[in-house]
């Protein structure tokens, strides 16, 4: 392996120097030409810090879609694909208000869980950690048309008996002191699962989009976990893209 290193005496928090030097280690042709990434556990040892801290940088470059990891294969760049960052967005309930949609909540349900592998490594806690987790059925006078499940990191404080009726991020500002303001989203289509079709009044295996959303604070702490199921046919997402003269 090449020499890389890092500055123990720099005041700047060693994930910060790592995410950095993977952002320049991921741009080498070799890793974009397709070979696997050093090993955490091998980037560790040879930064003299720990696996863990490592971890948290990763976790960053992949939820940006930077990189993907093999479970037992290892850690690739992803091959370039066009990337946009949405230049607003809010709340379910604040977006169909501004459209002036009605729409009906089928199911709200708020319950303690432990995080998980997926939300404990966006989070940065342990996969055991108690963490809120929040169920939405929503969609209008025809029926469902979109579930919800969002997690949220203990953080903030939030607890199953919040008002979940009102706007989620207006409630977190205002009743949990927390401010969102950076969401990475990852957009994909499948084929609904047995219990998406019931939960949304479908058949198994119609086309869905499954929407995730990394929601962070100003200081790009994370603070939600947010999966979405829509129908296909009752979705559309629109991104708008300024372009940018080289």
């Amino acid at each position: 392996m090449e020499k890389i290193q890092i500055d123990h005496n720099s005041p700047i928090p060693m994930h910060v120097q790592v995410e950095a030097l993977l952002r320049r280690l991921i741009e080498q042709p070799r890793y974009i030409a397709g070979e696997y990434l050093p090993r955490e556990v091998d980037l560790a040892k040879q930064l003299g810090i720990s696996r863990n801290t490592v971890r948290q940088a990763t976790n960053k470059l992949e939820y940006e879609g930077l990189i993907v990891r093999k479970k037992g294969i290892g850690t690739k760049v992803v091959a370039k694909t066009m990337t946009t960052r949405l230049s607003s967005w809010h709340s379910f309930t604040q977006e169909m208000n501004e459209r002036g949609i009605a729409f009906t909540n089928y199911q709200v349900e708020a319950v303690w869980t432990e995080a998980g592998e997926k939300v404990s490594e966006f989070f940065g806690i342990s996969p055991d950690t108690p963490v809120v987790k929040l169920s939405r059925l929503r969609g209008d006078a025809d029926g469902p048309f979109v579930y919800f499940e969002s997690y949220f990191h203990p953080r903030t404080g939030i607890t199953p008996e919040a008002d979940f009726t009102r706007p989620l991020y207006e409630l977190l500002e205002k009743e949990f002191s927390t401010v969102v303001k950076i969401s990475r989203e990852q957009i994909s289509a499948r084929r609904a699962s047995s219990i998406t079709a019931k939960r949304l009044k479908i058949n198994p295996g119609d086309p869905v989009l499954l929407r995730k959303r990394f929601v962070s604070d100003p200081g790009d702490r994370p603070v939600e976990y947010n999966l979405g199921f829509y129908i296909a046919d009752k979705f559309t997402y629109t991104i708008e893209i300024h372009r940018h003269d080289d």
